[in-house]
């Protein structure tokens, strides 16, 4: 059995996803195959979960951190530099789950580590949990990928993950927050250029090639890469594109209510695909005029607080009689939106 390892020299959520479905879906499955990779600063969301109730969408925008959405399930993760991630691919009928564990374990070992597999999908050092995995299969390859706390930053996977309190009636799944420790903290000085050699060593002594001249080669993937394979280009635009990441949302409603000095604002907007479809306002306000605009104006645009506070400002400048309550609206909307 062949053996291939790759390495990302990248650090862009969207590169290295994309390269894990270009490896699924694309490469030959009559191997095993390693891939080791870490992203900067990203929230990696699963395929059916809806970024605004997971993630505080505003702050990421601020602080230039990244949103991506894998293909496969489960919850919200934070990455950032401190992680290092593994992918493994098997044929199908050679796949071994344990034999991945086994793997990443006996790496760990190296570094004097003493890590054991907890459950299905996760290790642990002591009653800590420092990496947990998902599966994928298809007909004839099977995949197991997952992430190794190395150093991440503990404090911003709050910042980030902790969302604002939103009266969001959302469907799918909603992240779990574990016990978890960095790998620092039991070897201080291992870091993801260590951890990543461990692996690969212990990658190879698992499937017996220690032959130098007969080892598997570690290859380096890079943005010249995109050039080179159509289709792991393809798969980077997709996992790039505001659609995937915030169109793929499942259906939500968002309900917010509050008083203003002219009237009560009871707001339900029911949005699919990120796109706002629908939008009930029950108001006692005078002014029937300003609630069929606001509703008007709402409806059909993207479920972003730029699209939203772009339309909103458009609408006060049209209605100049009503710009006052419009901007009201607008700054108190923005506010419920921050995710």
């Amino acid at each position: 059995m062949k053996l291939r390892i790759l390495k990302s020299a990248v650090t862009n959520p969207w590169f290295n996803l994309a390269t894990e479905d270009w490896i699924f879906n694309t490469l030959d499955p009559e191997s095993h195959t390693l891939f080791l990779w870490r992203n900067s600063e990203t929230v990696v969301i699963g395929r059916s979960q809806n970024p605004w109730v997971e993630c505080k969408i505003d702050k990421m925008e601020e602080d230039d951190v990244f949103l991506a959405r894998r293909q496969s399930g489960g919850g919200a993760v934070f990455h950032d530099l401190g992680n290092t991630n593994f992918t493994f691919l098997s044929p199908k009928d050679d796949y071994d789950q344990e034999a991945n564990f086994t793997i990443i374990v006996n790496a760990l070992k190296k570094l004097g580590i003493d890590a054991e597999q907890s459950g299905r999908n996760d290790m642990q050092v002591g009653d800590k949990k420092i990496s947990g995995s998902a599966f994928k299969h298809a007909v004839d390859r099977s995949f197991h990928h997952g992430t190794l706390l190395v150093n991440a930053n503990m404090q911003k996977l709050g910042d980030y993950l902790n969302p604002h309190p939103l009266k969001l009636q959302a469907k799918g799944i909603k992240s779990v927050r574990s016990r978890v420790a960095n790998l620092v903290e039991f070897n201080e000085d291992i870091n993801h250029e260590i951890l990543s050699d461990a692996i690969i060593e212990a990658f190879r002594e698992y499937y017996h090639v220690t032959d130098y001249n007969n080892t598997a080669p570690v290859q380096e993937l890079d943005e010249a890469s995109l050039a080179k394979q159509p289709s792991l280009k393809a798969y980077y635009e997709q996992m790039a594109d505001w659609e995937w990441r915030f169109g793929k949302t499942p259906d939500f409603s968002h309900h917010v209510e509050t008083r203003f000095d002219w009237g009560m604002i009871d707001l339900h907007m029911d949005v699919k695909q990120a796109v706002i479809q629908e939008v009930v306002i029950f108001s006692d306000a005078l002014n029937v005029e300003l609630i069929d605009l606001l509703k008007e104006t709402l409806t059909g645009i993207k479920y972003n607080r730029s699209e939203v506070k772009a339309k909103l400002a458009e609408l006060s400048k049209a209605h100049a009689d009503l710009k006052a309550q419009i901007n009201e609206v607008s700054a108190w909307l923005l506010g419920e939106m921050e995710g």
